[in-house]
């Protein structure tokens, strides 16, 4: 009992990286079998997996681990509680050995129990009798945690030498100097392009001349063989959604094949309803990569006119602030009990991988989103999109109204009544006055009646409530829901939308290889297959940012703006400067936010003729509030003033002093009283006023003053707490 005392006592280790090796850990020696001594070290149960890869990415002797052996207890099997019980027993070998295929090698005889399996465990060629192995037991008194042995950590044969890797003189020149097997990343790659429909032999070519550039292999990903390609190829051809006749079987069979894709499953029921929560490694990688001390989008019902449930989906936004869908979720309803189970399994996930992972905030498009659930779940502020309501707006605006100063006309009295309610100066009554004065547009006035008067009342208090996300965000989400529609509802038999399991299969096969090759560095190599379905590229909100001011011309309340793809064509915007603008480019007639209009809200923003953003105007009165507060909260003011101060700092190298200055001005007139207070108590806590006047409108240029670190580039403060709720 004093062995096991002393494995209980160790700490449990979880390096914050995504994968990790034993180098990484910290490894204690306690007495084993037969007086023999132990190297074991505790690790969450649920990284194991990293550590096998982790461990496999060795760079002096590169290799892969397999199961030899595996040994578990059945959930029905009736055990007595124990201290050293195991519920599971691991064996992995590194897949050079145990056997030996060298000359006067020692091969292991087969048994005479032995079934041949369809998979072998490391192709015979490639066993040079590796005796480096380790064993993993989950154990009956810690079921999350994994006990590891690692007594044979060196890649030598029975007799000490060398058997595989740079270090063995006699594997130069054969595939014994590499791992055995190509990369996960290659194979994502391989299996991304033949999914988007790359031919095989024009993946092996790029391949190939890749390698000739590089001047020859010097890694296993270099010798990618086309027998494998085409192997790849021909599996996915054959391969079929339906698995059964019945949708509901054949789900449940996906879901049992593909357990570690799937963190949240739940059939019908009398108390709950289908729900399917489907997150792949890369899109877990790209959750904490990307969501850590940043935004994460719940974007909700998608399709819900064509398939047979909607698709909820989890975004983050990469380094250019374009949204990269990190879990889908599939469930007939939106309600927040449901939601809550299926938000806590997807952050138990997270934080198994990354404990210190943690959101900046949390963004919803819709106000009946179980706010208190998620502030409770990710311990983050919760901010509303509008872009949903506005694009919708848009949208049967232009189809239900010919003349297009009407349209425009109405578009300011919605931004006007939108903007007074999310600053408290008005209520649902705005809207009221918006219909009593466009009596005349019957046909829009009758559908915004139908449509959005009985969800006033929600809305209005949402927006009173919830801060405003920026317009970048809308204009992301904007162009994730296009890439989203061009992917995924381009079948030509429209039946196929009424299965639970087409729609499973085809997220996870093209879906998720349009988006993995959207962050791929080499994907301009295939352009010649592009089709729609690799619509990409930066947002309208980035494409505004490149147009120069001398293509702007303003002409009283409209103004002409000639953009970046066409320079011989001048779009017409109407209503310029603001986000509910009217422009005559495709873009903007299907109802997005194009890049005119962020230009002329840009444009006059900077000139002064436009106020500050909602957003803007918000994260002012928040932080006058913060810097109001009473003395025994100083230490908080004065730690929220340092990280505004430093956030504009930030947003003025990377945007440009001219134009944070100039849309400060607009700001300081909003609130002109804060100025004005140089009581002593004051003037004892807060910074000087060049450092109040920058923290004040540092964020305005880049409109993202309530999204503290989501700017071009990842921000983040050293030193600075950013939770100051």
């Amino acid at each position: 009992m004093a062995r096991w005392d002393e494995i209980l006592s160790l700490p449990v280790q979880n390096p914050p990286t995504l994968e990790f090796s034993s180098t990484d850990l910290v490894w204690s020696k306690v007495e084993g079998w037969r007086d023999a001594i132990d190297r074991v070290s505790l690790i969450p149960f649920g990284r194991v997996d990293d550590f096998v890869r982790g461990e496999s990415n060795n760079k002096e002797c590169p290799t892969r681990f397999h199961v030899e052996a595996r040994r578990r207890r059945t959930a029905k099997t009736s055990y007595k509680p124990k201290v050293d019980g195991v519920l599971e027993y691991i064996l992995y070998w590194c897949s050079f050995g145990p056997d030996d295929g060298r000359i006067g090698g020692i091969v292991r005889p087969s048994r005479s129990t032995y079934v041949a399996k369809n998979k072998s465990v490391g192709r015979p060629n490639t066993k040079r009798g590796c005796t480096c192995h380790f064993i993993v037991k989950r154990l009956m008194a810690e079921p999350s945690v994994a006990l590891i042995l690692y007594n044979k950590d060196k890649h030598v044969d029975k007799n000490g030498l060398p058997c595989h890797g740079p270090q063995d003189k006699k594997a130069a020149g054969t595939r014994a100097m590499y791992a055995p097997y190509i990369s996960e990343e290659l194979r994502l790659r391989v299996m991304s392009l033949l999914h988007v429909g790359v031919s095989v032999e024009t993946i092996m070519q790029r391949h190939n001349q890749s390698v000739e550039k590089q001047g020859g292999p010097c890694n296993r990903d270099d010798l990618l063989t086309h027998r494998y390609v085409r192997r790849q190829e021909r599996s996915i051809r054959r391969s079929t959604y339906e698995l059964d006749e019945d949708d509901a079987v054949s789900t449940s069979m996906w879901v049992e094949s593909h357990r570690s894709d799937v963190f949240f499953y739940e059939d019908f029921s009398d108390s709950a309803p289908f729900t399917l929560g489907i997150q792949t490694e890369w899109q877990l990688q790209q959750m904490i990569q990307f969501g850590n001390c940043r935004l994460l989008v719940y974007d909700s019902r998608f399709g819900s006119n064509k398939l047979k449930y909607p698709i909820h989906s989890l975004v983050v936004f990469n380094s250019e602030n374009k949204a990269i869908p990190v879990a889908w979720i599939i469930s007939p309803r939106f309600a927040s009990s449901d939601a809550y189970r299926w938000m806590r399994a997807l952050h138990n996930r997270v934080l198994a991988k990354d404990p210190m992972w943690k959101l900046a905030g949390f963004i919803v498009d819709e106000p009946a989103a179980d706010i208190l659930a998620i502030r409770e779940i990710f311990e983050c502020s919760v901010l509303i999109c509008f872009w949903r309501v506005r694009h919708a707006w848009h949208t049967n605006l232009i189809k239900r109204c010919s003349d297009m100063e009407t349209c425009a006309e109405i578009s300011k009295m919605l931004s006007q009544a939108v903007d007074k309610i999310c600053k408290g100066t008005d209520t649902a009554n705005a809207f009221k006055d918006f219909m009593e004065g466009f009596v005349d547009a019957e046909e829009f006035m009758d559908y915004f009646m139908a449509t959005w008067y009985p969800r006033i009342g929600t809305w209005t208090h949402a927006l009173r409530t919830l801060p405003l996300a920026s317009q970048e965000t809308c204009a992301a989400m904007e162009f994730y829901h296009k890439q989203l529609k061009l992917r995924l509802l381009n079948e030509k038999d429209q039946s196929v939308y009424q299965r639970v399991d087409w729609l499973i299969n085809k997220l996870g096969t093209k879906v998720h290889s349009f988006f993995w090759l959207d962050e791929f560095s080499s994907k301009d190599d295939f352009a010649r297959y592009w089709k729609d379905e690799w619509m990409s590229g930066p947002t309208a909100w980035r494409n505004s940012i490149r147009i120069p001011d001398a293509n702007v011309v303003v002409d009283g309340k409209c103004a002409k703006v000639i953009g970046l793809n066409d320079q011989n064509i001048a779009h017409l915007v109407l209503n310029p400067g603001s986000e509910y603008a009217i422009c005559d480019c495709s873009w903007a007639m299907a109802g997005n936010l194009c890049e005119h209009v962020f230009k002329m809200i840009k444009f006059c923003r900077d000139k002064g003729s436009a106020a500050p953003s909602t957003s803007m105007f918000q994260y002012s009165q928040a932080l006058i509030k913060i810097l109001r507060c009473q003395p025994f909260d100083s230490l908080v003011r004065d730690r929220a003033a340092l990280l505004s101060i430093w956030v504009g700092m930030q947003l003025d190298t990377q945007i440009g002093r001219e134009s944070t200055e100039d849309k400060g001005n607009a700001t300081e007139q909003q609130t002109p009283e804060l100025s004005r207070d140089k009581s002593p108590h004051n003037v004892d806590h807060c910074p000087d006023q060049a450092a109040v006047k920058r923290r004040r409108t540092g964020c305005e240029a880049g409109d993202f003053g309530e999204n503290l670190n989501h700017n071009g580039s990842h921000i983040e403060s050293p030193g600075v707490d950013i939770e100051v709720d």
